[in-house]
């Protein structure tokens, strides 16, 4: 099997995290309005940073770096989006203009730029969700949206990119589980 089990959990060692987690003070963690990138930032936006983007709320630090850097997409955002859309009501009279966004934001993305989680990938972020399930006791529906981030966090820190999210206190949870990831909050 492709999947290494027993090395994810020797890494994680989830049986020693027993006690809740405490975020972090936000200037303790990396902010858009403090990111410097030497040369052109490479990001992965997390899923609320297309949404704000669509809606126009992306604050402006945010708004910057996502017009400078060099874009790529996790299929797990993608998918979440591709959610979004089909959930939105057809009757309502901004339905058309939505759909016509995304698809043309769809239509835009690189192949070559859109990352995938691996089998491996998939199994690493299940013991860190699980992780986080039990130490912050989490509710069953936020369970699938800390795997989510976790999947989108991990499938970014493979390829050596941070994820840019308007959710710094999940993201920082995840990442003191996984510390070699990096994410940029706004």
């Amino acid at each position: 099997m492709s999947i290494d089990l027993r090395s994810i959990l020797r890494r994680r060692k989830p049986e020693r995290r027993r006690t809740r987690l405490t975020r972090r003070r936000h200037g303790a963690l990396m902010g858009a309005e403090n990111f410097v990138s030497s040369g052109r930032a490479l990001l992965v936006p997390d899923t609320n940073v297309y949404i704000m983007a669509a809606a126009g709320t992306l604050p402006a630090a945010a708004q910057d770096l996502v017009e400078r850097a060099l874009l790529f997409h996790c299929s797990v955002c993608l998918g979440e989006l591709a959610t979004g859309i089909a959930n939105a009501s057809p009757s309502l009279p901004g339905w058309p203009a939505l759909r016509a966004h995304y698809i043309e934001l769809y239509d835009s993305i690189p192949a070559a730029r859109v990352l995938n989680p691996d089998a491996q990938v998939w199994t690493d972020a299940g013991v860190i969700a699980g992780v986080l399930a039990r130490t912050q006791r989490l509710q069953r529906h936020q369970r699938k949206e800390y795997l989510n981030d976790v999947l989108i966090y991990l499938t970014a820190a493979k390829v050596g990119l941070p994820v840019l999210t308007a959710d710094a206190n999940q993201f920082d949870l995840i990442q003191q589980l996984a510390p070699e990831g990096q994410f940029i909050f706004f």
